[in-house]
């Protein structure tokens, strides 16, 4: 019998290579990393249902607190345009407050608000700036509570006509529906 160096023996005598490289400390990682296909199929499910929850095809809209709407029978779908939101408090333009309805409310006559001016009419020429060949709609959507004082809607549309929105659309509930449509219209 031959006399070995000491050092380690077990499983020397199998025959495959990565078995002894792994047993001698000369193994290493593997090249190809592994993904789990579940994991990223769950992922990519994930994505696209809140993705599909939260698109909106029909025009759907959020409204501000405060805000019961009208309902009307004949209404058209929702336009893409402005929106105008009015509460009881505040006058919004897209989610943005661009002006107070006390001052309105007390001064008790139609009147021009100058803040809502100052951002319709900057809408306006950004749109004539990006669309030079078209012709400006002047397309405005009203949203307001079924409480806000007449001499309030007059000024708003009275402001909108002098930024250049002579054409103003109401936005309603669909008698028949819970669903907000823009309809009605008057100048």
């Amino acid at each position: 019998m031959t006399i070995h160096e000491p050092g380690k023996r077990l499983m020397h005598a199998i025959p495959l290579k990565f078995v002894q490289k792994k047993v001698s400390g000369h193994g290493g990682r593997s090249v190809a990393a592994e993904l789990s296909l579940t994991s990223m199929i769950d992922f990519l499910v994930t994505i696209v249902v809140f993705l599909l929850m939260t698109f909106s095809a029909s025009g759907e809209t959020s409204l501000p607190n405060g805000i019961t709407l009208p309902s009307a029978e004949h209404t058209i779908d929702l336009l893409d345009a402005p929106m105008v939101a009015i509460t009881a408090d505040q006058i919004l333009v897209n989610g943005q407050p661009m002006g107070n309805t006390r001052s309105v409310v007390e001064a008790n006559k139609v009147q021009k608000i100058e803040e809502l001016f100052n951002s319709l009419k900057g809408q306006r020429d950004v749109y004539k700036q990006l669309n030079p060949n078209k012709d400006f709609p002047g397309v405005v959507i009203l949203t307001m509570d079924a409480k806000v004082p007449a001499v309030v809607v007059k000024s708003v549309f009275q402001t909108a006509a002098f930024a250049g929105f002579p054409n103003v659309s109401f936005m309603v509930n669909k008698t028949g529906g819970k669903k907000p449509a823009g309809g009605g219209g008057g100048e």
